[in-house]
């Protein structure tokens, strides 16, 4: 193996697979250097409680296959890529039993219609209306993550409001409110209002924070019933991936801590790793987060004091800060509301622990604060729709906690609360689904933020790798002098969820890096009919 490539990707991450790939397919000598023994970063599927009891310790739902060029472009399925979308997208179950709120797949949208309806039939209608006008939203969207952002694109997505939703009272306006407040205006249920608060909170935005309130009726409406999961765990898409890249001649290279980035006369000319140094003769990729890059890797040396300034200003947390709950069960949840519908006690996200939007209030703004929130979570029991992931006639039951950020408390804190927190849990669940108690326990572990930090590097437990606040977002990510991916070093791009357009299992940041490095090396463009 050569230590001299044209191009060297840092992180094995699935944006590094992405862009490594897409390289590699232009013809280039491409190594990944990745500091874990694994692929996939935190599209990662382990064992880690009890042996043939699989677990998803980041990503879940894979909203996004629909659009992820990459599946397209390099025949992932053919690769191994096999996808479920169940018929029971996401639910809410209540403590006192009364009837659940259950959102199906696209093409049963009259059970979620019937479903919301017991409680309001205008939120049934709004929802069945929003839904519509969104079924072909998934192009706009493709267009508008998988491009670099541009100057005003927050204009642009406002004025997109008015034009989609004017005559629902709408308009754009609506852009610089918050989930919250847009959640309260278009829907007037307590019980849809909770479900869809704990919703817009799982993709990472507070339900306080103004300037996002226009992904509720767009990015999350269109979500919502194309939700899929990996056969086999999220850790088959990095698989698939991988296979890819080797296909294309990809190396690599694993065990391999990348330490500094190899700057001479202003570029970057590859990296030392492993006490070893891999030249790189066109460019080096990071597939890291940007502070981690510029501060650690480059040095102030090699980049102006407002760049390097803007690099150690980065935020981490609170809105992508998570805990992952790990339950091996003799028995799936049995929820009291099933009584009125059985079809939530088969969901593939159901929402547990709350029984009106306060709860809601209360758990994200005590965790974005640095309190523990009251026991509460977004669920998945995957074995429901894929055995494969237990042994036979067992299930795995997972979840996200949002908790404070890793440093909030020291490691001796944080190995206390790994223990009573699953505990009180447990007990919450139990008063949802009365068979969840220790009887039905095989075992069962939670991952938290701490550990986070210390296994995939992400700062603060921080799986976003950066705050999603309004100045971290759209054309300021990570800040405006980044936001083309170019990171002031010639020939070093960004790659990562630091990037535009954030976290999240798309690989619009590797696809928009490759899209960049292509426009300056002059490599062919991997724009199809598709139109992105």
């Amino acid at each position: 193996m050569s230590n001299v490539y044209d191009a060297i990707v840092i992180g094995a991450g699935h944006n590094g697979l992405c862009t490594a790939a897409y390289l590699a397919r232009a013809g280039l000598k491409v190594a990944i250097i990745e500091r874990r023994h694994e692929e996939g970063g935190g599209v990662n599927t382990e064992e880690p409680v009890e042996s043939g009891f699989r677990f998803n310790l980041h990503a879940n739902y894979m909203e996004f296959f629909d659009i992820i060029p990459m599946i397209e472009d390099f025949d992932l399925e053919n690769c191994g890529l096999r996808s479920i979308t169940p018929e029971n997208q996401a639910g809410i179950a209540f403590a006192d039993g009364r009837p659940p709120i259950v959102l199906h797949r696209n093409d049963m949208l009259d059970k979620t219609h019937a479903s919301i309806a017991r409680y309001s039939k205008a939120d049934a209608d709004t929802f069945m209306e929003l839904k519509q006008r969104t079924m072909d939203f998934g192009m706009f969207l493709g267009i508008g993550i998988y491009n670099p952002p541009f100057d005003g694109m927050n204009e642009a997505q406002a004025a997109m409001l008015g034009d989609m939703f004017g005559d629902m009272g709408i308009g754009p306006h609506f852009a610089v409110k918050s989930p919250k407040a847009v959640i309260d205006e278009l829907f007037e249920s307590p019980e849809m209002r909770t479900l869809l608060y704990r919703m817009a909170v799982e993709f990472g935005v507070p339900l306080d924070q103004a300037g996002t309130g226009g992904m509720v009726p767009t990015a999350l409406m269109w979500m919502v019933g194309r939700f899929r999961m990996a056969k086999g765990g999220t850790h088959t898409l990095a698989k698939a991936m991988t296979q890819a890249c080797y296909a294309y001649g990809v190396d690599l290279i694993e065990n391999a801590e990348v330490d500094k980035v190899i700057v001479e006369d202003g570029r970057a000319v590859g990296v030392v790793a492993r006490g070893m140094e891999f030249r790189a003769e066109r460019c080096v990729v990071a597939n890291a987060d940007v502070r981690q890059v510029i501060v650690d890797m480059v040095g102030p040396d090699h980049v102006s004091p407002l760049f390097y300034k803007r690099a150690k200003d980065f935020r981490y947390g609170p809105s992508g800060v998570l805990a992952t709950p790990m339950l091996c069960l003799y028995d799936a949840p049995a929820y009291t509301s099933a009584r009125w519908d059985p079809d939530i006690d088969r969901c593939f996200y159901t929402v547990v622990g709350y029984d009106q939007p306060e709860d809601v209030e209360r758990y994200i703004r005590a965790a974005h604060s640095g309190w523990l929130p009251e026991p509460a979570a977004g669920t998945w029991v995957n074995t429901l729709w894929d055995p494969s992931q237990a042994p036979a006639g067992r299930h795995s039951a997972t979840g996200w906690f949002f908790f404070p950020m890793a440093s909030y408390f020291t490691a001796e804190e944080w190995a206390e609360i790994r223990v009573s927190y699953m505990e009180k849990f447990l007990d919450r669940w139990g008063e949802f689904a009365p068979n969840m108690n220790r009887d039905n326990v095989i075992a069962k572990k939670l991952y938290t933020p701490d550990q986070m930090e210390r296994k995939n590097l992400m700062w603060e437990g921080d799986c976003l790798l950066g705050d999603m606040a309004p100045d971290q977002m759209g054309p300021n990510r990570p800040w405006p002098e980044a936001a083309d991916y170019r990171l002031e070093v010639d020939g070093l791009y960004l790659c990562g969820p630091s990037a535009y357009p954030g976290g999240g299992v798309h690989s619009a940041p590797g696809y928009n890096a490759y899209k960049v490095i292509a426009e300056d090396l002059g490599l062919p463009s991997p724009v199809t009919e598709r139109g992105y």
